[in-house]
């Protein structure tokens, strides 16, 4: 099950960032298909906890069976309070992996895909009320310019904005099949894949509130960790990669680090790598989604 569903990207090198005490308490996030935390479960003792959480009702499928691995079904926004309720205030090491999962790219009826007809969804969480639908069909033009040109970074936002909110005036657009006929003539030939790739990723991160709830949980992650707890994430595009790399460097997602009264800087880590670890030829030649793949590891001061 689990190979199909998810092969887990630079494993050797979360594991080794994760930097595993055996009775310490870690936490994988982004669970999936279980690959990263059957790994970590390998490195710890008796003693040890894995707590894992995801959203994805497709995931609690892969539950590890193991007295030492606790799943939360929750998305990684909620971490601080999740971990609370369970009667841990600290951790010694938090890993999230923030790819969308083969499985959820491969599983038709999620519409995460650009290649199977299906109704335009998206939602990591089903109790989510916003769809991919309701943003084509309901967000106004300005609005969607930006997310297109933002998220997407389409080129041609502006006017595929404009298309979209001209068409729907006839008839919603619900399907695939209804949104690839409405930007027929926006899509650049030869490069129909990757056009829609981006125009898919834009919807994917609206819909999800993925750029905020990444930056929550940076924020959540950094008052969790014990000191010397190492935070361990991986990216795969450069919106998710610029908030990690700069909240590991300077405790904050814009402007400069902040300081104190004589000039020493406050932040909650240190970074660990000193440019993102990525893949290597060995690695890609066995799965080729790991050629985006940028991994920085933070150790909490």
């Amino acid at each position: 099950m689990e190979n199909n569903y998810h092969v887990p990207v630079l494993l050797k090198e979360c594991i080794e960032g994760l930097n595993i005490k055996p009775s310490g308490v870690y936490v994988d996030v982004t669970f999936g298909g279980g690959g990263h935390s059957k790994e970590i479960l390998k490195n710890l003792g008796k003693d040890g906890i894995l707590i894992a959480f995801d959203q994805d009702p497709d995931a609690q499928r892969n539950k590890i069976n193991d007295p030492r691995f606790i799943f939360v079904d929750q998305n990684f926004g909620f971490l601080k309070n999740n971990l609370r309720l369970l009667g841990y205030k600290h951790v010694d090491g938090i890993l999230a992996d923030l790819g969308v999962s083969s499985h959820q790219f491969n599983e038709p009826s999620r519409g995460f895909s650009t290649r199977f007809e299906a109704d335009l969804d998206m939602r990591m969480d089903k109790q989510r009320p916003l769809t991919a639908a309701v943003v084509l069909n309901t967000y106004a033009e300005d609005k969607l310019h930006k997310i297109f040109g933002i998220y997407g970074e389409v080129k041609n936002a502006k006017s595929l904005a404009k298309t979209i909110v001209t068409a729907r005036i006839n008839q919603p657009i619900a399907t695939l099949a209804d949104f690839k006929s409405v930007i027929a003539a926006h899509i650049p030939k030869g490069k129909e894949n990757k056009y829609m790739a981006q125009v898919f990723q834009a919807l994917r991160i609206e819909v999800n509130a993925e750029i905020e709830v990444l930056e929550s949980f940076l924020e959540q992650s950094a008052a969790v960790l014990n000191t010397g707890g190492r935070l361990v994430v991986m990216s795969y595009h450069s919106l998710e990669d610029r908030p990690v790399k700069n909240f590991i460097a300077k405790g904050k997602f814009r402007g400069e680090v902040d300081k104190d009264f004589f000039g020493n800087e406050e932040k909650p880590f240190r970074s660990i790598t000193r440019k993102a670890i990525i893949a290597d030829e060995e690695e890609l030649a066995i799965n080729s989604r790991a050629r985006s793949a940028k991994l920085r590891i933070g150790e909490k001061i």
